[in-house]
């Protein structure tokens, strides 16, 4: 693709999803399947609205089938999956209907709570609905009136599957056939929220009442080994920590347990739920006025102010024995602006952490809630 976004002031050029690639691939081998006539490009319009010319590659032609595959391009996104052959198999049907299925490098659904149900091959509903809506084109173009077989495999899905979150979702086998626009876009945010919502539905129709969020690995690490839980029951959200949030009181859990690094966590008490630096850096101004609240005198307020890092700043109120008080103020404020996003039905625990210091603070109902996330 030769369209382009502007982002942060670069110039950054869109891809197209697995998703289109299926569907293009399945629309050019059911015109080739019915015209008996080789096909070198296809067009393919997008739920986005942007139309591609994508070319045609790996033609072969059976008794009553046709192969071809699509290329995927994420464009300047890092995405693993470029460069890959997504490959489409159209057979003819004498049954009217369109059957879609995946064969070898598409991932097979084991858990509840994905897009498709247990035992379906790993292939979303926009990109199924492409793939059916480009077909009935197909169909109409030339007055066929039977039905269609369509297999979508990936030679390489297998190998790059390890490489994504499938194998932590129960998705075995391959990696998943993606996208809900046709279209990726750089660095999207908007992809990476869409991944937590995965995680989490699959979560709560698991059976969980309680979600387990932690903005990283420092996180996962810290509920490991030092609260003794299954990381893989945390969902990490990234800077995502509002939208997470929103999340959840979506899908109705009962409640939220967020365990994180004092580093992003202070800028919650500033009420930035994005905690991503390009939104703003607020951590030393809101621990010296936490910690001027508690009493520490101006020169070592504005010896914080000059920290780098959480813990020279921890260091300072450790040494002005402040520690613990001002970390009891900072939870108090972290926690009402979680509730306050979350709402009045959600319930919100929090603990902080640093990996020099350990344990900072702790929200009372914190204890119950990891108890009862350790028992499902």
């Amino acid at each position: 693709m030769e369209r382009c976004i502007i982002k942060d002031g670069k110039r950054l050029r869109l891809g197209y999803t697995t998703g289109s690639c299926a569907a293009a691939a399945a629309k050019a081998a059911a015109w080739m399947l019915l015209s008996h006539r080789r096909k070198d490009t296809i067009r393919l319009m997008t739920p986005k609205g942007i139309e591609l010319e994508l070319t045609v590659r790996e033609i072969e032609f059976g008794k009553d089938c046709v192969r071809c595959a699509i290329e995927k391009d994420g464009g300047d996104d890092p995405d693993i999956t470029t460069g890959a052959l997504v490959f489409a198999q159209v057979t003819k049907t004498c049954q009217p209907g369109i059957t879609i299925d995946g064969g070898v490098g598409v991932g097979r659904v084991t858990k509840p709570g994905l897009d498709q149900p247990v035992g379906n091959a790993a292939i979303n509903s926009v990109p199924r609905q492409m793939i059916q809506e480009n077909l009935h084109q197909v169909a109409a173009l030339f007055d066929y009136q039977g039905g269609f077989q369509v297999l979508i495999w990936v030679p390489q899905g297998e190998e790059l599957a390890r490489k994504t979150f499938n194998p932590r979702l129960g998705i075995v086998g391959g990696i998943s056939i993606l996208g809900t626009t046709g279209i990726v876009e750089p660095m999207s945010e908007a992809a990476l929220i869409d991944t937590i919502r995965v995680e989490l539905r699959q979560k709560k129709a698991q059976g969980g009442k309680y979600a387990l969020l932690t903005p990283g690995n420092y996180g996962a690490e810290f509920i490991k080994d030092r609260l003794h839980l299954d990381p893989n029951q945390a969902v990490q959200v990234s800077n995502y920590i509002g939208d997470a949030l929103d999340i959840c009181r979506e899908l109705g859990f009962q409640g939220v347990l967020l365990i994180g690094h004092i580093g992003k966590l202070t800028k919650l008490a500033g009420n930035m739920m994005n905690t991503h630096s390009k939104y703003g850096d607020c951590r030393m101004p809101i621990l010296a006025a936490f910690a001027g609240a508690e009493g520490l005198p101006a020169g070592k307020i504005a010896e914080l102010l000059g920290c780098v890092s959480c813990d020279d700043a921890l260091s300072i109120l450790d040494t002005a024995g402040l520690k613990e008080a001002t970390m009891k103020r900072l939870m108090g404020e972290i926690l009402w602006n979680l509730r306050h996003r979350a709402g009045e039905e959600m319930e919100v625990g929090c603990a902080m952490f640093s990996k020099v210091w350990g344990l900072l603070a702790v929200s009372e109902n914190a204890k119950a809630m990891a108890e009862e996330i350790a028992e499902r």
